[in-house]
């Protein structure tokens, strides 16, 4: 066992005046199986590069352990490559039978490694990968987002093998994954570092305490300084009236008083004046004993979403539905039937490749909707009947269409621009981010994009493809409660197990 040591850790990116990682101090150690938790943009992906070396850096990064990173590099070329040459690209000391020991471990047939790798799905590309990751000995393996895009049996294989590991750090949004994994969390907070022993599910119960009790004592504090802030100006306005009183009197009205009577008014003045400042001095040290209270509450404000009512019960029939694509020998799946009816949520699950977004292109074509008004070479047979006059809003689960500026994004779809930077603000994107350009966003940025410009849309059905790929956990629990409190109709294909459980009213299953 090592450790690894990083001390006052200071990174911005070339251009940006705005640091990422500012003064990170933590030590963590090398058999750990550590969970990486924080916002979008927080510098997740970035703390991985710098251990990397990919990055220059302020500070100090201390450790005699070597790292190594998925996913791996894959280039458009390297697609046409099987993996058992790129293994030796990806990680040149690593022999053969090493890595198909660990191919076993992750219930993978060997000759996945001979197939070009652009042949293989998601979950197959993950896989192996990971194999290879895991291939070599005393190394502590930076593993970034191992199930975006993963079917639910992959995402189980993917949690059970990881979990018999140890000595790496994974960055993952899936609650899940994490509770099922990790045996400590990195958590970058908003103001602050913490490393806490436990999985996401603990960390997050002693978090909701810690947030309660400081919510309290803010409380308490606000309380006091109030009541100090009264006596102060009390006490204030006596000394100055005191004080005023000290020089010239109307001997007919003030019979009883001499000149001799100033001293005595000058000591009473002094007192009182003594007073406020230890007021005050109480005051400071009330607001200073209150800073940084709220500084890592994570404020999650309540999302609005304006679902339109239609007026048909049966909004999506399919029955007897099958799908091919043309040139293809064997259908996606056969004699499918579901009905997405008015306040349903149904969420469409599978294995990768079954068939889950071609269900979506094909409702979108029969509703003639945007770039899939043209023909995409999907044959439809059985029965697929939408409701005609029924608006949409739709989230793609690509994001590389995404380009230029918010503005130039709101012009082009229609958006009222402050109100989705409104949204995009409520979501947690800063206002540093409006100013640059979508394709300089990162992949959860961009996702929030696209979920921002759907939940200002207002629609009869909302259709989402992938909403969560790259989207960090506390956004997760924000859309999950608007979607509980709206109760719009909706048609999802989302992998993420806790976000089915809680907002999900039927599951259709595709394939096996």
């Amino acid at each position: 066992m090592a450790q690894i040591q990083v001390t006052d850790l200071t990174f911005s990116y070339d251009g940006s005046a705005d640091d990422v990682l500012k003064d990170v101090t933590f030590n963590i150690d090398t058999d750990w199986k550590l969970g990486l938790i924080g916002r979008n943009g927080k510098g997740k992906t970035t703390l991985l590069n710098l251990f990397m070396g990919r990055y220059d850096y302020r500070g100090s990064i201390k450790t005699g352990t070597c790292f190594d990173y998925f996913p791996y590099l894959v280039s458009e070329e390297d697609l046409k490559q099987n993996a058992a040459e790129l293994m030796d690209k990806w990680k040149p000391q690593v022999e053969l039978w090493q890595v198909l020991i660990q191919m076993n471990e992750l219930q993978m047939d060997a000759e996945c490694l001979y197939r070009p790798f652009g042949t293989l799905s998601f979950g197959e590309r993950t896989r192996v990968m990971l194999a290879v990751l895991f291939a070599a000995e005393n190394e502590f393996l930076l593993i970034d987002e191992p199930t975006n895009h993963l079917d639910s049996r992959a995402r189980d294989i993917v949690k059970s093998y990881l979990a018999s590991k140890k000595g790496f750090i994974l960055v993952s949004h899936d609650r899940d994954l994490l509770d099922g994994v990790c045996d400590h969390v990195l958590v970058l907070n908003r103001s602050t570092i913490e490393v806490q022993a436990g999985n996401f599910s603990s960390w997050w119960e002693n978090k909701e305490r810690k947030d309660a009790f400081q919510q309290a004592e803010n409380e308490k504090h606000l309380k006091e300084i109030g009541k100090l802030k009264v006596a102060a100006d009390r006490s204030s306005r006596w000394a100055e009236k005191s004080e005023n009183s000290k020089i010239g009197f109307d001997p007919v009205k003030e019979h009883d008083r001499s000149i001799s009577s100033r001293s005595f008014i000058g000591a009473k003045t002094k007192k009182m004046q003594a007073r406020v400042k230890s007021y005050e001095m109480r005051i400071g040290r009330e607001i200073e004993e209150k800073e940084g209270l709220l500084n890592d509450i994570e404020k999650v404000t309540d999302l609005k979403i304006n679902p339109l009512r239609f007026h048909k019960e049966v909004l999506i029939n399919a029955n007897d539905l099958s799908l091919r694509y043309e040139g293809a020998e064997n259908e996606l799946f056969s004699g499918l039937r579901f009905q997405v009816k008015r306040g349903d949520r149904i969420i469409l699950s599978g294995e990768n490749g079954c068939g889950k977004s071609s269900i979506v292109k094909a409702i979108l074509q029969k509703m003639n909707y945007g770039e899939y008004k043209t023909d995409s070479g999907l044959i439809v047979s059985g029965n697929l009947d939408v409701a005609s006059g029924m608006t949409i809003s739709y989230i793609n689960q690509d994001t590389s269409f995404l380009s230029g500026s918010l503005r130039k994004f709101c012009e082009s779809h229609g958006l009222n621009e402050s109100l989705f930077l409104a949204v995009l603000r409520q979501l947690d994107l800063g206002r540093e981010q409006f100013v640059k350009n979508i394709e300089d966003f990162s992949e959860g940025q961009k996702k929030k994009v696209l979920i921002a410009a759907s939940l200002i849309t207002p629609a009869h059905l909302y259709i989402w493809d992938e909403p969560l790929n790259f989207i960090d956990v506390f956004s997760r629990m924000q859309i999950e409660k608007l979607i509980l409190q709206f109760e719009p109709t909706m048609l999802l294909v989302e992998h993420d197990v806790r976000f089915q459980e809680k907002v999900g009213t039927d599951v259709i299953r595709i394939g096996k």
